[in-house]
């Protein structure tokens, strides 16, 4: 099943275009875009709660919630909405995945 982008960009279509990863596949942002706005520019949800493993994309979104946090492929989580994308960084989003890869 394919998710639409939750986000759809309308202005600064002519930045230099940052390179990312999610999920294992290669992604492009945009020079200024926080990591929260790349990975939403690209996909319907920005990760899964923990919790209840429902589909999440940020609350508040200035940094006060939490709700953003995402991880790294070296494990560590960043706040999605305050972090500026940097061209190769590595985002997990699907746990279900992620589970599934380190059982194999």
């Amino acid at each position: 099943m394919t998710m639409h982008a939750q986000f759809r960009r309308r202005y600064r279509l002519d930045e230099t275009p940052v390179p990312f990863t999610l999920n294992g596949m290669a992604e492009t942002g945009l020079r200024g875009d926080t990591v929260l706005t790349a990975i939403l520019s690209v996909s319907g949800r920005l990760r899964q709660s923990e919790f209840s493993g429902e589909d999440r994309a940020g609350f508040c979104l200035i940094g006060a919630c939490q709700d953003c946090y995402v991880m790294l492929a070296n494990g560590s989580r960043i706040r999605a909405c305050s972090t500026a994308l940097e061209p190769g960084m590595t985002f997990i989003t699907d746990m279900r995945a992620a589970a599934k890869a380190a059982h194999e």
